[in-house]
């Protein structure tokens, strides 16, 4: 008997405690969302550079790669913004020995700032030993203060809407009970930039011309809100 009174007081007991755990407030939950596009002002672009016969003498990797980096200095690059990506050959001084006609390359990445300067770097550059050229990734240096203010912007669009949605029922809007952020922001896929060099194409001009254009980046923020409702 005891037994069971024992029982029945400990399930009343965990009725009582999962009663106090259900929460009886009235809520709605919106969604709100903040977008907008920019134009990146950073583009990390990369460059390939192959050594090449001229008649029977060879063009060689140093004298490419001097070439490009004086083209750099000149147009105002910082020296941070470039660096060298790959060489074509893991140990190209003993291939070098063991095949006299192996042609090595590399490959440089360069963040531009300014997308004018791109064109500039390329006519400095001896046309036949520029293999392609790639866009590697878009960027916008004031991204993040826009994030946090599209974050804010949508917070307050499902608030507002929530707002109107309550007062439709005569009832007043309490405050935010939980928060989600979905960041939905697309960036410009990578994409190579080719073109025949003059070893490849007689009729090539003397300098490559670029395509690069300026693709927006679409910043898009959703926010899933749910507030009480008094």
């Amino acid at each position: 008997m005891k037994k069971l009174f024992l029982i029945a007081a400990l399930a009343v007991s965990t009725i009582g405690a999962l009663a106090q755990n259900v929460d009886l407030r009235r809520k709605i939950e919106v969604t709100g969302i903040a977008e907008q596009e920019v134009t990146p002002d950073i583009i990390n672009v990369s460059i390939s550079l192959k050594e090449y016969l001229n008649g029977k003498n060879k063009v060689t990797i140093s004298t490419l790669e001097s070439q490009l980096e004086k083209a750099i200095a000149e147009a105002g690059i910082a020296k941070e913004d470039f660096t060298v990506n790959s060489v074509s050959s893991w140990n190209y001084a003993t291939e070098k020995k063991k095949n006299p006609d192996f042609l090595a390359s590399k490959q440089y990445g360069i963040k531009f700032r300014d997308l004018n300067k791109f064109d500039q770097i390329l006519s400095k550059i001896d046309a036949k030993g520029i293999q392609s050229t790639n866009i590697d990734s878009y960027d916008y240096s004031k991204i993040n203060s826009l994030k946090n203010d599209l974050k804010l912007k949508a917070l307050l669009a499902a608030r507002d809407k929530a707002a109107f949605l309550v007062a439709g029922l005569g009832d007043k809007l309490g405050g935010a009970i939980n928060i989600t952020e979905n960041d939905n922001s697309s960036f410009p896929s990578p994409r190579n930039v080719m073109f025949m060099s003059k070893a490849m194409n007689a009729d090539a001009a003397p300098a490559p011309e670029s395509d690069i254009d300026f693709k927006k980046i679409k910043l898009s923020f959703q926010i899933q809100a749910v507030f009480e409702i008094k």
